[in-house]
């Protein structure tokens, strides 16, 4: 059989072999020193991925075990997956400190060699993994953000499967179906701060907040503070129409279960991926967030830390109308207030003002909306509390 022409089918495969022949290299080297053939590799079969990466480099220690954990996963799911280390370290020892950890091939530690490497495929950061593909078709974008997204699912790092990926969350998180965003073949529940577990499908018909947060962050914890008001008084009021669940985004097993039992609400496992799904499916950039999924399973918005914020449990059912009518009947009763007022208890002219929350200087309550404030000191009242001057 001839060779196969690269250079016609795949020029960054074409490119790595030539840099490497202009070298005089004709090898990888695999963890025991042996000598690999670069003839001995199928290019038309298997998926070789080029791996930068440094010893020096915190962010390259952070990704390897992730990207060992992938590869290892792959290759016991019988994918035909190749990964070829270039190393970017400053010295033979920092090379094979960092190789010993992997389980795949590398280039032999040559300087110049890794540099015409880095060059040629525009590494600008590491780590960085490079797809040599055989379909004509480079991944222009780096595929560390992809694996961290998408795990072992983002195989074979194609284009197409990129966009097959982007499909099905885009499908998720409008199909109207929470059973399908919050459970899985494996798990078909969610837990609750004791322990124990409850079905997802229980969850079907009502209005649910996913919770974005952290017990590490403050600002977490002080909107939880919120968001429980807001639970408990819905509770009283309404039932069990509305319902939480906590997507956590602690550090490890034992802080999780510190910030759960602050909650009267659920939470997924902190072990279950679907964590980290529904991050990337909701575009969740910080934390705290909150996402409002409606009866039919379909998001409300983006954006119910806000809703919360401002409105509480007054928002519910939280859709655009009940907001709307939030902000009418608020502005119907500004205008029933007076613009300023001379209060008895307060020696300066106090003005009408819209404040998110507020503490009244005479009854000592929280109070938000509405408040008649002093431009003079720090000081506020509920219009309930005011005693005009005569």
């Amino acid at each position: 059989m001839s060779k196969p022409d690269y250079q016609a089918t795949n020029l960054p495969l074409w490119d790595f072999l030539t840099i490497l022949a202009s070298e005089g290299v004709d090898f990888l080297l695999s963890g025991e020193e042996d000598k690999v053939p670069l003839s001995s590799f199928d290019y038309e079969k298997t998926t070789i991925c080029l791996f930068f990466s440094a010893n020096w480099c915190r962010p390259c220690q952070s990704f390897t075990p992730k990207l060992v954990q992938l590869y290892n996963m792959l290759r016991t799911m019988g994918k035909e997956l190749e990964i070829v280390f270039i190393s970017l370290d400053h010295d033979e020892d920092g090379f094979n400190a960092h190789f010993e950890t992997m389980p795949w091939l590398t280039v032999p530690f040559d300087v110049n060699l890794h540099k015409k490497l880095r060059e040629r495929f525009h590494v600008v950061r590491i780590p960085s993994l490079v797809p040599l593909n055989l379909d004509g078709q480079s991944v222009e974008e780096d595929l560390i953000g992809l694996i961290e997204d998408f795990g072992e699912d983002a195989f074979p790092f194609t284009k197409k499967r990129r966009e097959e990926l982007k499909a099905i969350d885009d499908s998720m998180r409008q199909g109207g179906k929470i059973d399908q965003l919050l459970a899985h073949p494996g798990r078909d529940y969610v837990v609750a701060s004791d322990g124990g577990k409850v079905l997802v499908s229980k969850l079907i018909g009502k209005t649910v907040g996913l919770y974005f947060g952290a017990h590490w962050c403050p600002p977490c914890r002080a909107f939880t503070a919120q968001l429980v008001e807001a639970y408990n008084q819905l509770l009283s009021s309404r039932g069990d129409c509305f319902e939480v669940v906590l997507v956590s985004s602690d550090r490890d097993q034992k802080e999780f279960d510190v910030n759960i039992s602050s909650m009267p609400w659920l939470a997924l496992p902190f072990e279950d991926r679907t964590r980290q799904d529904l991050c990337r499916i909701f575009n969740i950039k910080a934390i705290p967030a909150l996402v409002l999924i409606g009866p039919d399973g379909k998001p409300i918005s983006t954006n119910g830390k806000k809703i919360i914020t401002l409105y509480g449990a007054k928002a519910f059912p939280f859709t655009q109308s009940s907001i709307e009518e939030i902000e009418e009947s608020l502005r119907k009763e500004g205008d029933s207030l007076p613009r300023q007022i001379q209060d008895i208890k307060h020696q300066h002219v106090l003005k009408l003002d819209m404040a998110k929350a507020y503490v009244c200087n005479y009854c000592e309550r929280q109070g938000k909306f509405w408040a008649f404030s002093c431009d003079a000191c720090d000081y506020d009242l509920h219009p309930t509390c005011v005693e005009e001057a005569s």
